[in-house]
C-alpha cells in the first residue's frame, strides 16, 4: 500500500508538546500524507504541526468526534489511519494496523492497547473503566473487538460511508465499533504498543464524565443494533417496578385491610407497559434479522 493510498488523521487539542514527534514518526515510516485537524488549541499546536510538514485544518466545532466526522468529509484517500496526537501510540505499529487491510482480511482494524501496555500508560481507574465498557459492548452488541476505545485504528474510507456517526466527543470510537457490528464490517484486532504520555503534556480525557457518556452511547445505539436488549431492558424494569408495587398493594390489603386503588392501577399499567415493550423488542429484533438477511442476499 503506497503513501498516496493512506492518510494519517490526527485530531488535536493542545498537543504542542507531542504533535511534532508524532508527525515525524509517521513520516519516518514513509507516510507523508498527515492531516491534523485541530479543535481550537491555544498552545500553538497547529503551527507546530505545520512546521513538521503536516497539513492542518481547523474544525468548525469542538470535540474529537466532530473533528473526525469533519475530516472524513475532507479526506479522499482509500485508507485512513486514525491516531491521537498525544504521543502514546507508536507510529511503527502502523504497518501492523494496515496489514489486515492490505491482505483483504479486514476493512476496519483496531489496535489493542492491552497487548503491550507500558508501565504507567493507563491508570487503574481507566483500566477498570475500559474493561467495563468492553464487556458491556460484547454483551449488548454481540462482538468482541478487544479494545473498542483504542485511539489507534485504520479503516477503508468506503467502509465508513454508510456509518451514521453523531458523536461529538470521545464517543466516536464507540460509534465506530457499534457501526462495524451493525453493518457487519470485517473487523480485525491487532496488538500495538501503548506508552505513557510524555512529560509536559496533559490529557483531555475526563474519566467519569467521558466514561458515562460512552456507556450511554453504547446503550443508545443498541436501539438499532440490538432492539431486543434495548426495549427488553426497559420493559423488564417496568415489569419489575409494577410487580413490586403490586406486591406491596396486595400485602397492605391482605394484612391490614388497606386498599390503594391508585397504586394498584399504576402497578397494572407498569406491568402492561413493560410486557408491551418486551414484545415490541422481540418484533423489532425479528425485523432487524430479516433486514440483515436481505442485505446479505443483495450483496
Amino acid at each position: 500500500m503506497t503513501d498516496g493510498d493512506v492518510c494519517v488523521l490526527i485530531p488535536t487539542l493542545d498537543e504542542a508538546a507531542t504533535i511534532g514527534d508524532v508527525v515525524e514518526g509517521f513520516q519516518a515510516e514513509g507516510y507523508d500524507r498527515v492531516l491534523v485537524i485541530d479543535g481550537g488549541s491555544t498552545d500553538g499546536t497547529p503551527d507546530r504541526a505545520a512546521e513538521h510538514g503536516a497539513e492542518v485544518i481547523e474544525q468548525t466545532g469542538s470535540g474529537k468526534g466532530r473533528a473526525v466526522r469533519e475530516a472524513l468529509e475532507y479526506i479522499d484517500a482509500d485508507v485512513v489511519v486514525l491516531v491521537d496526537g498525544d504521543g502514546t501510540y507508536d507510529p511503527a505499529d502502523v504497518s501492523t494496523l494496515l496489514e489486515p487491510i492490505e491482505d483483504g482480511r479486514a476493512e476496519h482494524v483496531i489496535g489493542d492497547r492491552f497487548a503491550d501496555m507500558r508501565a504507567g500508560a493507563m491508570s487503574r481507574l481507566n483500566r477498570v473503566g475500559n474493561g467495563l465498557i468492553n464487556r458491556a459492548f460484547r454483551y449488548v452488541h454481540g462482538h468482541d473487538f478487544g479494545d473498542i476505545l483504542s485511539g489507534y485504528r485504520a479503516f477503508t474510507l468506503a467502509s465508513v460511508e454508510s456509518f451514521r456517526l453523531t458523536a461529538t466527543g470521545f464517543g466516536i470510537e464507540t460509534e465506530f465499533a457499534v457501526e462495524c457490528a451493525k453493518h457487519e464490517v470485517p473487523t480485525a484486532v491487532v496488538p500495538i504498543t501503548y506508552r505513557p504520555r510524555p512529560e509536559g503534556s496533559a490529557t483531555n480525557l475526563r474519566p467519569f464524565r467521558d466514561g458515562a457518556a460512552i456507556l450511554v452511547t453504547l446503550y443508545r445505539l443498541a436501539k438499532t443494533n440490538n432492539p431486543l436488549f434495548y426495549f427488553g431492558s426497559i420493559g423488564a424494569v417496568s415489569v419489575l417496578f409494577g410487580a413490586v408495587l403490586a406486591a406491596y398493594v396486595g400485602y397492605e390489603w391482605f394484612v391490614y385491610d388497606i386498599s390503594h386503588e391508585v397504586m394498584a392501577v399504576v402497578a397494572g399499567v407498569a406491568v402492561l407497559f413493560g410486557v408491551q415493550l418486551v414484545m415490541f423488542g422481540v418484533l423489532s429484533d425479528m425485523i432487524l434479522a430479516l433486514h440483515r438477511e436481505q442485505l446479505r442476499r443483495l450483496e
